[in-house]
This record gives structure tokens, sequence and C-alpha cells, in this order.
């Protein structure tokens, strides 16, 4: 693994600052910018991510929910900003 410095906003740089969010993103864009056949690498990074979330115990529908809980949180804080 290579370090690399990308600009975040600062709240995402507050949430990097945990070594498991860190990784988790570090998977994340190697994922999806690593040439490869078949699926888009995001599509491909989804599927994992989902198959990990699985595997942890959580169904689609609560993915699904947190996903939109998180949208949701976005958008009000855009609309206070």
């Amino acid at each position: 693994m290579v370090d690399v410095i990308i600009p975040v906003d600062p709240e995402v740089a507050l949430a990097l600052q945990s070594a498991r969010n860190r990784e988790a993103v570090g998977k994340l864009v190697s994922r999806v910018l690593r040439p490869q056949s078949g699926p888009s690498p995001l599509a491909q990074a989804i599927a994992d991510m989902k198959a990990d979330a699985r595997a942890a115990g959580l169904t689609d529908e609560e993915v699904e929910a947190e996903l939109a809980a998180y949208k949701s949180e976005r958008r009000v804080s855009r609309d206070f900003d």
C-alpha cells in the first residue's frame, strides 16, 4: 500500500481520523480505480460492500435504509450551510 494525499471536506477529514474508516476508504478507492474487465469498478465495489454487509448479518433492506438516512442527513446538512 502507498499513502496519498487527497483534498476532502473538513467533516470527512474528521471521519478519516479512524484507522478503520481510512482502510475502508482505501479499499474502495483501490477497487474503483483499478482497471479490469466486467462490471464497472464502482459497481463491483458496491457489490463487494453489500456482500461484506450481508456477511456481517445486515439485510439489503437495512443497508438501503442506512443509505436513505445518510442521504437525508446530507440534504439537511447542505440546507443549513
